[in-house]
């Protein structure tokens, strides 16, 4: 499951190829297109939390947008491939950390992601 494109977006939008190239309004955090890749501004102490409340999706440990748990499990999280325990709603969102989700059955994640080039200052 990636994220839906438009988290943290007021309308009106205007979009290109499906991704959102035009917005009212940007919050502290967006999602332009359904990659998974979430925009924070600069300066924000975000988290999961901040992030699935934006999207109007629950997060817990046992919860993960429409899926649930089966009995005994939870939700895995791994940052930059590597398992982080605890609640996953108080994971940070930082610049160009990879967060991955698991619910289920595991599949090993992705060995990285690559982001687009930062934009010159």
């Amino acid at each position: 499951m990636l994220l839906a494109a438009g988290i943290g977006v007021r309308g009106p939008v205007r979009t290109a190829e499906g991704r959102i190239v035009a917005a009212r309004c940007y919050g502290a955090l967006a999602t332009l297109d359904p990659t998974g890749v979430v925009l924070v501004r600069p300066g924000a102490n975000l988290t999961l939390a901040t992030l699935f409340r934006s999207w109007g999706e629950p997060l817990s440990s046992t919860q993960l947008a429409a899926f649930s748990a089966a009995r005994g499990q939870h939700v895995r999280a791994f940052i930059d491939g590597r398992p982080r325990r605890g609640n996953p709603r108080t994971i940070a969102i930082t610049n160009r950390a990879e967060i991955v989700l698991e619910l289920g059955p595991h599949v090993p994640p992705h060995h990285g992601y690559t982001f687009p080039p930062k934009p010159a200052p």
